[in-house]
């Protein structure tokens, strides 16, 4: 797609408040595809502005109109679906067979629970001699990630719409044009001007002036960690509502009656998915001390698989940034079986598949979220170990559970400290809550869960 060179406020495309540009690069041949306008705080208060201006009447809009304009914006993320794909591919890097299945299919199944849910969520009940009320807590900015660009988007924009919130909504720098794509879907479907609006720009200027401003409500964020206590910070002053979603560092727990070789496989390829860039990647393999040997040679075996078929990740910042990482295992100890710090190309943004074994909880891989394509296998006693171990970090975001039958592993997974756990390679699900436990965030994504997060209640009595 040809990038606008604006910003979507008020239902229109509008010249930034300066002609600054941020070039968007290709991670697969480095090139520069694109450049976007490089927002700041009179973009940002423009946006905000028109937000205001577009929220009483869209929050008096009925539900089920509000319904029907989310269902109109799912039906465009279908009929865009293959252009979607191509710009996440684009911009990001991802092999365009993921990004047609993940990056453009999931959005459309979340938007597509949003406008079911906004026709049918109890936005009253009878509680007694009251009548509570859930109302929307007003103008939301949202600030989204580069490594699910339209997930993330569709994740906040569809549940702030269905409660009736009017959106502000300002993109990764890396991953602008899907984004500028979303707001040409939204206006396509009819939402009223205002209600959605589109900042481009740089997180310290354009993100930083959204998540201050004033009139913005609430600070819906995902992205690491540090950013999110700074914006958690500076809302803390204000009173003002937070979602945070940050960051991850997932045990995946195979109990010894596991299929080890399921468990393994099923793993590592949850780890190489987006080469590496999820925040809720089981990073960390926790196998039993009386398999480990075994498990290391299937990760090993499972590893060389993908070093063809995976992209690359999205930026030679990022890319220094994991190769650090895995340099830093090797001084620290950890035997590499699998990859290195090596590119494995001499253009592009590519890491190679790695595979750690021999580490131990207090390694720096084994605490930090690497956000590459870095497995690192550690060994442990019992469940009581394994406990401890998977336990172990400030996150608390997702993991996995392998057992026998599942009711042994929901019986360990209960123990753990994360907000989501996959029982026996249990399968995505767009309206369970997707959300963390500890410094993984604060708040949770998806379903009703997600939806009640852009709330506030009111109770009358009689």
């Amino acid at each position: 797609m040809k990038a606008h060179d604006g910003m979507y406020i008020a239902g229109a495309w509008r010249p930034a408040a300066t002609g600054d540009t941020i070039p968007v690069v290709n991670p697969v041949d480095e090139e520069v595809i694109a450049h976007v306008p490089a927002g700041t705080a009179a973009d940002v208060d423009a946006a905000v502005g028109a937000a205001r201006a577009a929220l009483p009447a869209w929050s008096a809009t009925p539900p089920a109109e509000r319904a029907a304009r989310i269902g109109a914006v799912r039906d465009g993320l279908v009929a865009r679906k293959d252009e979607i794909a191509a710009t996440v591919t684009a911009e990001l890097g991802a092999p365009l067979p993921f990004s047609e299945a993940v990056h453009a299919g999931v959005p459309i199944l979340v938007a597509g629970s949003y406008a079911d849910l906004a026709a049918t969520y109890a936005f009253e009940e009878k509680v007694g001699n009251s009548t509570v009320y859930a109302e929307p807590v007003g103008v939301v900015g949202a600030i989204t990630p580069w490594n699910y660009p339209l997930h993330q988007i569709v994740a906040k924009v569809a549940p702030a719409l269905a409660a009736g919130c009017t959106v502000v909504l300002k993109p990764a720098e890396d991953t602008p044009l899907t984004a500028q794509l979303f707001a040409e879907i939204v206006h396509e479907a009819g939402v009223p001007a205002g209600v959605f609006n589109l900042v481009t720009g740089l997180g310290p200027v354009a993100g930083q002036a959204l998540a201050e401003h004033d009139g913005v409500d609430l600070v819906s964020f995902t992205g690491s960690t540090a950013v999110g206590k700074r914006i958690g910070g500076a809302a803390g002053a204000a009173v003002k509502r937070v979602a945070l979603e940050l960051g991850g560092k997932s045990a995946n727990v195979i109990l010894p009656s596991a299929d080890l070789a399921k468990a393994v496989n099923v793993g590592v390829a949850n780890v190489m998915a987006n080469s590496g860039q999820t925040c809720s990647a089981w990073t960390r393999m926790l196998v039993h001390t009386s398999r480990y040997d075994e498990a290391v040679e299937l990760a090993r075996k499972a590893a060389a698989k993908y070093g063809d078929r995976i992209g690359p990740v999205v930026s030679a910042k990022q890319q220094e940034r994991v190769r650090g990482y895995i340099e830093r295992g090797v001084e620290e100890g950890a035997r590499l079986v699998a990859g290195g710090p090596e590119a494995p190309r001499e253009q592009g943004y590519f890491v190679s598949p790695t595979v750690f074994a021999d580490v131990t909880p207090g390694m720096t891989i084994a605490q930090e979220e690497i956000f590459g394509p870095v497995v690192s296998l550690i060994r442990y006693e019992d469940e009581a170990d394994a406990e401890t171990i998977a336990n172990g970090t400030v996150y608390g975001l997702a993991g996995a559970v392998w057992a026998a039958d599942d009711a042994e592993a929901v019986a360990f997974a209960r123990r753990l400290q994360t907000g989501q756990v996959d029982i026996n390679g249990g399968g995505f699900n767009p309206l369970a809550p997707f959300g963390g436990y500890k410094q993984s965030g604060v708040g949770r994504e998806l379903g009703a869960h997600g939806l009640a997060e852009y709330l506030q209640t009111k109770s009358l009595q009689f």
